[in-house]
């Protein structure tokens, strides 16, 4: 008996310290899981051997701060008068794998819808792509010296020049409380105009995307996210402000109105009823339209703007004068902040043209 009450006491402090620690371990995955962190953001880079030079002095500008991760939202060249060879593509790994920070890209309309055009080499589109998903979406890990891994769309629900395959560049992944996905949405009408529109493999895509953007909130949701960010390249357009650099379409009904083969309809309303949802932030980022802004253009089916959604485009190229806007955005992300998301331009300073650096 007096072994048992030397030893109960014992026990339970033991039992005690277990929990405690428990307890303290837990407090400290959440505290990570809140921590602030920052990511980078660039794309439509490079488009000229001038611009190669600027991208190797934007990588290094991204590696002398700490990222978490960065994201190319795609076109690795220029839309024409560039061949689509290997060897593009073997640059660009290069460039990725320059970066210290885990490194994500989606691809771009000038990386292999457009590779069809003579000027850049008259080459099968879906072939290209095919060797785009072989040589940087082989696999679950993202690209940098740092290699984070991801959820991947491995349904073989998109197309390639033998028929049926999976959506491998279609990625998700999850830092801290917020849900990250990138989706092969693309420029060009989203593969429905220019030299050779493919029609059915848009359907297959489409279709495969707003599939990975449903699963996208859902799993954000089940993991009780702060906010969701999507990467893709095209810029869709998104009302009828903008005929120099987009589609011009309809807010309330998202119905394209400038006569030209209408690729995103389908899914925006997708995206809407997802945002409108979620409720949370909801930050949209691409390229395409070589513009850099960030603003609210989504509306609901009455004309109200979404105020939980964020356009977010890159910066993208400026072939007239050079490294211009060969630059990138830092995101600090916050998931115990409001907006959680905050965007700060960085422009690199040997990339300065207009104002020279002081």
């Amino acid at each position: 008996m007096c072994l048992l009450g030397l030893t109960l006491p014992f026990l339970l402090s033991v039992t005690s310290s277990l929990v405690m620690a428990r307890e303290n371990e837990n407090f400290r995955e959440n505290e990570n899981a809140n921590a602030t962190y920052e990511i980078g953001l660039w794309g439509d880079l490079p488009y000229s051997q001038e611009q190669e030079i600027g991208v190797t002095r934007l990588i290094e500008d991204m590696n002398s701060q700490k990222l978490s991760f960065t994201v190319h939202d795609g076109d690795l060249k220029a839309g024409s008068n560039s061949l689509c060879d290997n060897s593009l593509y073997a640059k660009a790994l290069g460039y990725f794998n320059e970066l210290e920070a885990p490194a994500a890209f989606t691809p771009g309309d000038n990386d292999w819808t457009d590779c069809d055009r003579a000027s850049n080499g008259g080459y099968n589109s879906l072939e290209r792509l095919d060797y785009e998903r072989q040589l940087f979406f082989s696999t679950p890990f993202s690209l940098g010296q740092r290699r984070l891994r991801q959820e991947v769309q491995t349904a073989p629900l998109c197309l390639g020049v033998n028929g049926a395959v999976p959506c491998v560049e279609n990625r998700r992944w999850t830092v801290g409380r917020v849900t990250y996905a990138t989706l092969n949405v693309q420029g060009s009408c989203n593969n429905l105009c220019d030299t050779a529109p493919n029609p059915a493999e848009y359907a297959a895509r489409n279709a495969a995307n707003i599939v990975w953007l449903k699963e996208t909130f859902r799993v954000a949701k089940e993991r009780n996210s702060a906010a969701v960010m999507l990467i893709s390249q095209a810029d869709p357009g998104w009302d009828l402000s903008d005929s120099t650099r987009a589609p011009l379409r309809n807010p309330r009904t998202l119905m394209e109105t400038d006569g030209q083969p209408d690729g995103f309809q389908s899914f925006l309303l997708a995206l809407r009823d997802e945002v409108i949802a979620f409720r949370k932030p909801v930050a949209y980022v691409h390229g395409d339209s070589h513009y850099f802004r960030i603003d609210k253009p989504f509306l609901d089916a009455q004309g109200r703007r979404l105020e939980n959604f964020t356009r977010v485009e890159t910066f993208g190229d400026n072939q007239g004068n050079g490294t211009n806007d060969v630059q990138w955005l830092k995101v600090s992300v916050d998931p115990r902040s409001r907006e959680v998301f905050s965007y700060q331009p960085q422009i690199v300073p040997g990339n300065r043209v207009a104002v020279p650096t002081p």
